[in-house]
């Protein structure tokens, strides 16, 4: 995990796990983090691998691809294989680019 936090906190991006405590929002561009589950390695009732599906999630007033490069700039550096989608957000007025991928823990 601590690892996953250095990688995050190397975009250069305000972020959260989760999501932000309510008021503390910063403006956007803005980034929120989780692990909504895991993919271990497992045999014999043991695991042996732990895999954390990681979640990172980019909000922006407006389509902006530098400050998605910024995201992409570091996963590529880590090495680290990913997939993005991009979605609007109506109620929020912002759009959501979600970076979805596995890393060791």
């Amino acid at each position: 995990m601590e690892e996953l936090v250095q990688m995050i906190s190397e975009m250069g991006i305000p972020f959260a796990y989760d999501h932000f405590a309510e008021g503390e929002s910063p403006d956007p561009p803005f980034l929120c983090y989780l692990i909504p589950g895991s993919d271990n390695f497992a045999a014999d009732g043991k695991v042996y691998h732990k895999v954390g599906q990681v979640h990172i999630e980019l909000y922006t007033d407006s389509k902006d691809p530098a400050v998605e490069e910024k995201v992409i700039a570091v996963l590529d550096s880590y090495g680290i294989f990913y997939d993005q989608t991009e979605t609007w957000i109506d109620s929020e007025k912002l759009y959501e680019v979600l970076f979805s991928f596995e890393i060791s823990m």
